[in-house]
């Protein structure tokens, strides 16, 4: 089946309204939850986000893979008997996964009540229940990349992002209600986001039975072979390697400090850590709408096209994630002060966000050529350079956890993003597009972000101070974030071109 394929710039433009939504519902109500449940309530909250990102490893790269096999068919490069086949067979196998996965963290709540999480207030009964809930949450958000994954190879960008904006509200806002009504404890949050997670399950699994196609009368019966998997499977464990790599890098430090903090610190660290991701989060959309179009591309064999978008969006990353990293890393206390009215919060949780957000400004660029990768199907060097990872920075970050706590894995994290980005890319730049890299990075990154560094740089040191009150700090983040955003706008010759209109975005 072939169709026409939907406007990039209305998938990007979806991905960002959805993304900054989401993101900014979640972020802009924590203050209520410190509140109203407390800060060990929260830390139980930052550890449930944090099971949920490991639980990834279980997908075994079979969600990206659905997504890129999606495109492949909506781009008529495969035949709709295949992909059906593909699709009931990846379908038990989720099923039984989230059925296990989920069973065992049901199973070992108790223990990691009693001998992991370092409970101060909270009753460790309460905390059990909490953490069986969480079992059941997380298996059905996990269940439902499989048919995000559809959705996502198929474009329906502009309904996820409708979507995705109201499972936000429903998890984040709504929440208030029910514990308004039952009360501001764990066990009433997490009934509630179980309640959201089978709502959105359902509703994600319906949208995904409407885009499988139908068999016709005649087609036999494609019965329940794993072949189809089998001929994937390389793709697959590839991605399934790097992700479980990746996951651990990026989050065996918020584990280890799960089980050192006391649950409330541990709670002030994952919100620098959160204010921090609001840039990958940023930049998230565009790389959700680049890989199936890369990959349909590839697949009609426009390489000309691939390397034009490669470019023209690597500009965009670099102006919205350069901005956010400049003025994260310029000023993080004025903003969480400005946010949570808490200095001693903002005193303790600055380093660790300043430290954080340049690393993932860096990690924002360093995902391009993944992306490359990605649509030729082929990830070999993405699994290298992941093993690179395991073996020599995982030690690091363990190190740097369990003698410096969260500032020092922050060291950690920022170095291996600088190394990353301007040693490992350049390499991979070479092997996959000899010539490519020199003129990428000094177009696309270092011109937008050596000025828009050294502008934050110096706004910061004029405006930043002593806050008298909230309002002074959030005036001083606003004056650097306005400084920041206009120099790197500026700085972009893609966007230069087009100001004052959008028409950049025109996919």
């Amino acid at each position: 089946m072939s169709h026409k394929p939907i406007s990039l710039r209305l998938n990007v433009a979806a991905n960002y309204a959805s993304q900054l939504y989401a993101t900014l519902i979640g972020i802009l109500l924590i203050p209520l939850y410190l509140k109203w449940m407390g800060a060990e309530a929260y830390g139980l909250i930052a550890f449930f986000s944090m099971l949920q990102s490991w639980f990834i490893v279980l997908d075994l790269g079979l969600t990206l893979t659905i997504a890129r096999e999606s495109a492949r068919y909506f781009g008529g490069a495969l035949a709709p008997r295949d992909y059906r086949h593909l699709y009931r067979v990846l379908s038990l196998f989720f099923v039984m996964v989230a059925l296990i996965g989920g069973g065992a963290l049901v199973a070992l709540a108790p223990i990691i009540a009693q001998r992991w999480l370092n409970l101060q207030q909270l009753p460790i009964q309460d905390i059990v229940v909490a953490l069986q809930i969480m079992g059941a949450c997380v298996a059905m958000r996990w269940m439902g990349g499989l048919y995000r994954g559809v959705a996502t190879g198929a474009e329906r960008f502009v309904w996820l992002g409708g979507f995705n904006a109201l499972v936000a509200t429903l998890r984040f806002a709504a929440v208030f209600a029910s514990m308004a009504l039952w009360g501001y404890t764990p066990k009433v949050f997490f009934l509630h986001q179980m309640a959201v997670a089978a709502l959105e399950l359902g509703i994600l699994y319906a949208m995904a039975r409407r885009l499988v196609p139908r068999p016709a009368a005649s087609d036999p019966p494609i019965g329940w072979s794993f072949a189809p998997v089998a001929m994937r499977l390389r793709f697959s464990l590839t991605i399934a390697f790097t992700s479980a790599v990746w996951i651990f890098v990026t989050q065996i430090d918020k584990l280890i400090l799960s089980g050192l903090l006391p649950l409330a610190e541990y709670g002030f660290f994952m919100v620098a850590v959160l204010v921090a991701g609001g840039i990958t989060t940023a930049t998230g959309p565009i790389g959700s709408a680049l890989l199936p179009r890369l990959a349909r591309l590839h697949a009609e064999g426009n390489h000309g096209e691939i390397l034009r978008i490669y470019h023209r969006f690597a500009q965009l990353v670099s102006v919205v994630a350069g901005s956010l990293m400049v003025t994260l890393a310029s000023c993080p206390e004025s903003l969480l002060f400005a946010w949570t009215g808490d200095r001693e919060l903002s005193r303790v949780a600055a380093p660790v966000l300043r430290l954080y957000a340049i690393g993932n400004g860096l990690l924002a660029m360093s995902a391009f050529p993944f992306y490359m990768q990605y649509a030729r199907g082929n990830l070999r060097y993405h699994l290298i350079g992941n093993v690179g990872l395991i073996a020599l920075l995982i030690p690091g970050i363990v190190f740097a956890a369990l003698r410096f706590g969260g500032v020092g894995v922050g060291w950690v994290w920022m170095g291996m993003n600088v190394v990353y980005l301007f040693g490992w890319v350049a390499f991979v730049h070479g092997r996959l597009e000899p010539g490519l890299h020199v003129e990428w990075i000094q177009r696309n990154v270092l011109t937008i972000m050596v000025p828009t560094s050294l502008v934050g740089l110096v706004v910061a040191v004029l405006h930043h101070g002593e806050f008298l009150s909230r309002w002074t700090a959030l005036v001083d983040f606003a004056l650097v974030s306005t400084a920041c955003i206009a120099t790197a706008c500026v700085a972009s010759t893609e966007i230069r071109r087009h100001l004052p209109g959008t028409r950049f975005l025109r996919g």
